[in-house]
């Protein structure tokens, strides 16, 4: 049979409705379920990546304004491809946020490093 739908969760012969993708009510509810719990589990992820970020970048930064080796804060956990947003400046520097706390890469002396700041009030503008 050409026609032939079967239900994503379950396998089973799907019948009714041309438009009808599960084979019942609990298989639908299976399948909104696991979709939450994705979208759950990535939204912790994140959420976790984020504070391990912004606890590195607080913990790394007293003075408001520091130097660290890349490589320092990524063996620490830190990950750069996680922020909440970014800041650019008038020479075109743009920095990450996590929060409150920014990072810029530069290189100094062929090392890859980060320029740490604190989110400022003139940087809204």
């Amino acid at each position: 049979m050409d026609n032939e739908r079967r239900c994503p969760v379950c396998d089973i012969l799907v019948k009714g409705r041309s438009d009808k993708i599960f084979c019942s009510a609990k298989c639908r509810s299976i399948n909104q379920y696991d979709n939450r719990q994705e979208t759950e589990a990535f939204y912790l992820k994140v959420d976790r990546q984020l504070k391990i970020n912004r606890k590195l970048l607080k913990k790394y930064n007293r003075s408001g304004y520091t130097t660290i080796r890349k490589s320092e804060l990524i063996e620490e956990g830190f990950d750069p491809k996680f922020f909440t947003h970014y800041w650019k400046n008038q020479k075109g520097d743009v920095y990450l946020f996590v929060y409150e706390y920014g990072f810029l890469k530069i290189a100094d002396k062929g090392k890859e490093k980060y320029v740490l700041v604190i989110w400022q009030d003139y940087m809204e503008r």
